[in-house]
C-alpha cells in the first residue's frame, strides 16, 4: 500500500476530469451490475507508464474525442486492493495489469489494453488506440 498523500494527485489525475473513483469492492460490484451503456474503466497506478502514457492518454482520448464513454470509473492498484481486486475479476481472461484500460458495453468487456500495451508507447498513441476503440464500441452523443 502507498501513503494516500503520495497517491493523492495521481487519483486527483483522473477524477478532474470525471472518472468516478470505486474504493471498495461493494462499489465496484453496484457500478458493474448497474452498468449500462458504455463504460470505461482505468485500473491506475503509480508508475511511469501510467504518469508518461496512460493518464494522459486516456485524458487526451476523453478531451479529443467526438465520441465518448456514458461513464468514466477507476480503481488505483497498490491502493484500494480491494476495489482492484474485484475489478479484475471483470477483467478475466486477462491476467492483472497495472496500469491497464478496459471499455465495457453494457457489462460486457469489449477492449482491453494491457500494460504492456502502454509500456514504451507514448500518450498520444494511448489517445488515438482509444479513439479507434470509443468510435467502434461507443454511441455519437
Amino acid at each position: 500500500m502507498y501513503p494516500p498523500h503520495l497517491v493523492a494527485p495521481m487519483k486527483a489525475d483522473l477524477v478532474n476530469v470525471g472518472f468516478q473513483e470505486l474504493t471498495t469492492a461493494e462499489d465496484v460490484v453496484n457500478t458493474m451490475e448497474n452498468a449500462e451503456g458504455t463504460m470505461l474503466v482505468v485500473v491506475n497506478s503509480v508508475c511511469g507508464c501510467a504518469a508518461g502514457a496512460a493518464r494522459p492518454g486516456v485524458k487526451a482520448a476523453i478531451e479529443a474525442s467526438e465520441i465518448k464513454p456514458d461513464k468514466l470509473v477507476t480503481v488505483f492498484a497498490g491502493v484500494d486492493g480491494d476495489a482492484t481486486a474485484k475489478m479484475r475479476e471483470f477483467l478475466l481472461p486477462y491476467p492483472p495489469s497495472s496500469p491497464s484500460i478496459a471499455l465495457f458495453k453494457d457489462g460486457e468487456l469489449v477492449h482491453f489494453i494491457e500494460r504492456h500495451h502502454i509500456e514504451g508507447r507514448s500518450a498520444g498513441m494511448i489517445a488515438q488506440h482509444l479513439e479507434m476503440a470509443f468510435e467502434e464500441f461507443c454511441e455519437k452523443a
